[in-house]
């Protein structure tokens, strides 16, 4: 049987914490079940996987645990007729990293409904570039698009725009036409985001305390990854009639906010679930940001690792010093 390598996590019986990860050499045989087993060819690291790693989240739900949310690679095996051997795909969550064994391994095995074809057109490389933060940024823009915050609406603010999704987020809007303000609470990714599209940059400190019920108004919509304060703070600064995609909780879980934006602004807040959502969906996304999305950029917001980086790399994103996304290319 063949052998390839993982990264395993495990917890012992009785401690609250998990164990560290280990890079462990296993089988086939270890993995779980599912009628599709595919060869991963490139695998990203997101910031639930950061969690996952460093285990300063619960989010590891069973055990033993191969993390990674996302990965895009070769069909060697299926039982389905919905995929057959030599098909490219593409997985982003289905709590695959959390409860199933995932990613961050030579191969995974799943279940069908979980995967989407590649786009013919798209490399696996550039596939885990825009990763499950860059296709989460794009079901942020059709979601703003689809309540009529068009570009021609005015400005739409980008909170932790430096990192993966708001890094992809901020580009797309950009292409389309959108003017764009960046918020970041690292000064020195100016150039960084104004290169990617952005007229305006906002310091995050402008976003942080309590937040007013009401606030001056000044962006007509917005796409959070912060949630919390933050997350309050815009609310209390969209337009009459704005809107708020957020898919994030950097910041917290919490909303310690005021209902005075939805009842006397008409602001909407638009939650995104990229984890389960429907297949039709998933592939809407992808196939817009196929069209949508300057894959040239992806060179200016990706950095790509090996297998042996991912646990270092892992703590160094939740310690903030990520910029873009980080690909893992274990061809």
């Amino acid at each position: 049987m063949e052998r390839f390598k993982a990264i395993w996590i495990t917890k012992t019986e009785g401690e609250k914490r998990q164990n560290p990860p280990e890079v462990r050499e296993i089988g086939l045989d270890d993995l779980m079940e599912g009628d599709v087993t595919v060869r991963v060819e490139e695998t990203t690291i997101n910031y639930k996987d950061g969690l996952a790693i460093t285990g300063k989240s619960p989010v590891v739900r069973r055990f033993p645990m191969i993390p990674g949310i996302d990965f895009t690679g070769e069909v060697v095996a299926s039982d389905t007729v919905d995929f057959a051997i030599g098909d490219k795909v593409i997985l982003n969550g289905w709590g695959v990293g959390e409860t199933h064994m995932g990613g961050f391994a030579g191969y995974a095995r799943v279940n069908a409904d979980w995967l989407i074809p590649r786009p013919h057109d798209l490399t696996g490389y550039e596939a885990m570039a825009i990763g499950t933060a860059g296709y989460t940024a794009m079901l942020c823009v059709i979601a703003l698009e689809r309540h009529g915050i068009l570009p021609e609406r005015g400005q739409v603010l980008v909170t932790g725009a430096a990192g993966g999704v708001g890094s992809v987020a901020l580009a797309i809007l950009a292409k389309l036409g959108y003017e764009v303000a960046a918020s970041t609470g690292r000064p020195e990714e100016a150039d960084y985001l104004h290169e990617l599209g952005a007229t305006t940059i906002v310091e995050r400190s402008e976003l942080q305390g309590a937040a007013r019920p009401l606030a001056k108004e000044r962006w007509a919509g917005a796409i959070d990854t912060v949630g919390s304060e933050t997350l309050a703070n815009v609310l209390s600064m969209v337009q009459y009639g704005g809107a708020v995609a957020a898919c994030g909780l950097a910041g917290g879980m919490d909303l310690p906010g005021s209902v005075a934006p939805f009842i006397l602004r008409g602001v909407s807040l638009l939650g995104i679930d990229s984890v389960m959502a429907p297949r039709r969906l998933r592939v809407e996304a992808y196939d817009r940001l196929v069209r949508d999305f300057d894959r040239d950029r992806l060179t200016r917001i990706t950095t790509a690792i090996g297998f042996d980086d991912i646990i270092t790399k892992a703590e160094e994103l939740m310690a903030g010093k990520v910029r873009g996304r980080l690909v893992v290319d274990l061809n």
